[in-house]
């Protein structure tokens, strides 16, 4: 867990005395499930990406999470999170002979904040019909805008070493990014203060480098650049591998028609804060009703 996310949790807790003073609907807490990403690197036969299933599943890794989320309205809500996680994958354990043949490996450690909205789509307000709401259930969906920081690595003589300095295609890119986080999850509410909940988070990146992977094989490296740049002769002969010509510079080592993206589903906790003013008479006034005295009117005829 690097330091930018432990500042960015940091000041999520400065802000949130902000939150709490406008007496809305809000809830913090903290998320946690895996992690996983799709670019150039992958597990299936065909040399482009199929959405979840060119996944390697064996290098999924982990997010870690916190967040608060206050609702404006009966149907919306607006989140504001710092997420880091880890992303990583081999050629070594693709299917394809181009990828096995192109013989690159790398690790990313991705630390993203955000803010989106949440729609809600469909809720119980008194799981069981039970009379007494202990429990309620939401469904959501969510979109949103996030700037994340990230550094991939490649293994160089046992090492991880960081690649982007090496300019590995002949040219720089930024360690910082933006993406279109968007998903869908939903929770239930326990006791009216205790939320458990999951959702599945897909950022649509802006970058094509979270794998240092991108364009063609660059001419002109030398040292660890060029070692790191082309890791084809490394590969033992294979059927169907094909030949180390097809690596030359120039030559395609990635595609720069799509970017890169990373996912992760997340199981979370959070605490739920209610203030009381307009907003709460109107949503939650019968709480106060249930639970305490109830005023008796005499008839009078």
């Amino acid at each position: 867990m690097n330091n930018t996310f432990l500042k960015g949790v940091f000041l999520l807790a400065l802000v949130l005395p902000i939150f709490a003073s406008t007496q809305y609907n809000l809830e913090i807490g903290f998320k946690v499930g895996p992690s996983n990403y799709l670019g150039e690197i992958g597990g299936k036969d065909k040399p482009s990406r199929s959405f979840v299933s060119d996944m390697q599943v064996k290098y999924t890794r982990f997010a870690v999470g916190a967040f608060a989320r206050y609702r404006i309205v009966r149907f919306l809500a607006v989140q504001a999170a710092i997420n880091h996680l880890k992303i990583q994958g081999s050629d070594a354990l693709s299917t394809n002979p181009g990828r096995r043949g192109r013989n690159l490996n790398f690790k990313n450690d991705i630390t993203d904040v955000q803010l989106r909205s949440d729609l809600y789509v469909f809720g119980i307000n008194d799981v069981g019909h039970t009379g007494r709401y202990i429990l309620d259930f939401k469904t959501y969906v969510f979109a949103g805008i996030a700037g994340f920081m990230h550094n991939p690595q490649g293994t160089y003589q046992s090492q991880w070493i960081d690649l982007q300095p090496l300019k590995t295609e002949g040219q720089s890119y930024s360690r910082f990014s933006f993406s279109v986080p968007a998903g869908a999850g939903f929770y239930m509410t326990f006791l009216r203060k205790h939320r458990f909940g999951l959702e599945l988070t897909y950022h649509t990146t802006f970058t094509d480098y979270l794998d240092d992977i991108s364009t063609v094989y660059a001419d002109g490296l030398s040292g660890v650049s060029a070692e790191m740049a082309n890791k084809t002769h490394l590969v033992a002969e294979e059927e169907g591998i094909p030949h180390i010509a097809n690596y030359a510079p120039g030559n395609k080592r990635g595609d720069p028609n799509d970017n890169d993206a990373f996912i992760y589903a997340q199981f979370y906790y959070s605490y739920v804060l209610r203030g009381k003013n307009s907003f709460y008479r109107q949503n939650y006034s019968w709480m106060k009703r249930r639970g305490g005295r109830v005023r008796r009117h005499r008839a009078k005829f």
